[in-house]
């Protein structure tokens, strides 16, 4: 084959799939810049008004709501991703409870509410506040750690226990705290998942604050290598038309001429960053993550990884089990135990309820030993001392241990809401259901207008449902699932035809 027949065919595979790709190439940009600096975006929401359909919370669905807890015996607190709301009538209306919370619906998106004293606590995504039970305002607590997300809150005797996603935190007054690094397990291995290294160098995350930083920067890349693409793509036609009218052309052949110097330019040095930037991508969604979702490999040194704390960002729900004597920790490598001291390594629980990898959202006490463990994986009763497990629903036992390993269930369990009388469950799609054997209880009251108004999404969420192509769900259906892929490789396809007919054509000049 001829060189000029290869560089016809490069250019015709940079030209056509990147006039495909461009736009979609911008908002995958736009956004990941916004995924990289969530706190900085936190204030700014987006109204579910200017989202598809499938985003308007219908029957308190898409973790609205997440746990409650009891204030005294007439109020009761409920809480998620709508911020918290108190009800004093049995469920039956609700009123604000987020004063105090920095403005943006990203500050008040709770994992867990304690009441500890007279004192409420909550933690949530950005931090830990607290609260008097009955009249004041939420306030953020200063913690001993430099990532203060909060995965879970607890109480061992006269202690308050604050879970980060990588320490332990214990109080006895609610204002100073002790930071625990919790022992390694019993087996433990130095590595980390294939997922979570190509998430971080995806993210530019595994090098520090400089990654986030050359991240940004190949977003900037990519919008201005798309943008000066579709420049060069269309400046031909206006230079057809300005003749044709017999207008110069003079400032327009040169503006067409440095914008593709540029385009040039910019390509071939970070051509290559790019290619790493996108294929890193590309199997962080299905159908690519399938094969690398339980792959382990060692820790990249010095990246930001690299941590001689054996539990960094993998803790998710904690619990102090006093007729055991021992804590029972749920984890994104399962259920472990711990000794009271926290001195011994964790035993990881011999036979143990399937949790989803998008972490356990339910792990609440049913008497000595057994447990409620929620799931996108599903619900399951769960003895921690015989390692009994049987599905809540069924009542049968599960059809695979292999927790991790486990597929969303039909029964995707965002959530749990219990008290004397009254006791429902939330899935992530389909919102409230009451608990099989309470079925003669009135239903889950309607979501009201105040509480919806004031359940915007955050622009940092809206961002994420974009780089993830769930956005495009209500469009193309379940197919949405192949939108990563696809387009990465489409990506793929444009830098290295790109990068050759720079090499084959313009490189000497």
């Amino acid at each position: 084959m001829s060189r000029t027949r290869v560089i016809k065919i490069f250019k015709k595979l940079h030209k056509w799939p990147a006039i495909v790709i461009a736009l979609f190439a911008i908002l995958f940009a736009v956004s990941g810049i916004v995924l990289n600096h969530r706190q900085f975006f936190s204030p700014v929401d987006v109204s579910l008004k200017l989202l598809p359909s499938n985003y308007t919370y219908n029957n308190w669905n898409r973790a609205a709501v997440r746990g409650s807890v009891d204030i005294d015996d007439d109020s009761k607190l409920i809480y998620g991703n709508i911020g918290i709301w108190e009800t004093n009538d049995n469920l039956k209306s609700f009123t604000d409870f987020n004063e105090g919370f920095p403005t943006g619906i990203d500050n008040r998106k709770i994992y867990s509410i304690i009441k500890f004293g007279d004192t409420l606590f909550a933690g949530t995504q950005l931090g830990l506040y607290k609260r008097p039970a009955k009249i004041g305002e939420w306030q953020k607590v200063n913690l001993p750690v430099k990532k203060d997300r909060i995965a879970d809150l607890g109480i061992k005797g006269d202690e308050l226990l604050v879970l980060t996603r990588n320490y332990l935190l214990t109080s006895l007054d609610g204002n100073n705290f002790t930071e625990i690094k919790l022992p390694e397990p019993v087996g433990y291995v130095r590595e980390t998942g294939v997922f979570n290294t190509l998430w971080e160098l995806h993210s530019g995350e595994l090098f520090g604050m400089p990654g986030k930083l050359l991240d940004d920067l190949l977003g900037f890349v990519t919008i201005f290598l798309s943008v000066s693409g579709l420049i060069h793509f269309l400046f031909p036609k206006l230079i057809r038309r300005r003749k044709k009218r017999k207008k110069k052309v003079t400032s327009a052949v040169g503006f067409k001429k440095k914008n593709l110097r540029w385009h040039n330019v910019v390509g071939y040095i970070f051509v290559l960053f790019l290619i790493i930037n996108t294929t890193a991508g590309i199997f962080l969604r299905p159908p690519l993550l399938i094969p690398i979702a339980d792959k382990k490999v060692g820790i990249i040194p010095f990246t930001h990884l690299d941590s001689p704390n054996p539990w960094f960002d993998k803790l998710r729900r904690v619990d102090w089990n006093e007729s055991s004597n021992r804590y029972i920790f749920s984890t994104s490598e399962g259920m472990f135990f711990a000794d009271e001291a926290l001195t011994e390594k964790l035993i990881p629980a011999p036979s143990q309820p399937p949790v989803s990898i998008m972490g356990c959202n339910v792990l609440k006490p049913l008497g000595e030993q057994n447990y409620l463990v929620g799931s996108f994986s599903g619900m399951f009763l769960w003895n921690a001392n015989t390692g009994d497990v049987y599905d809540f629903f069924t009542r049968q036992p599960p059809t695979s241990l292999a927790g991790l390993a486990r597929p969303i269930s039909a029964n995707m369990v965002a959530g749990l809401v219990s008290g004397k009388e009254s006791a429902f469950w939330f899935d992530f799609n389909s919102g409230a259901k009451r608990i099989a054997s309470l079925e003669g209880m009135p239903s889950f009251p309607k979501m009201s207008d105040e509480i919806s108004s004031k359940s915007p999404m955050s622009l940092w969420n809206v961002a994420l449902e974009i780089h993830t192509g769930r956005i495009f769900e209500n469009l193309v259906g379940p197919f949405y699932i192949l939108f990563v892929p696809l387009a990465g490789i489409c990506v793929l396809l444009v830098l290295i035809s790109g990068f050759f007919v720079w090499w084959m054509v313009y490189r000497k000049k």
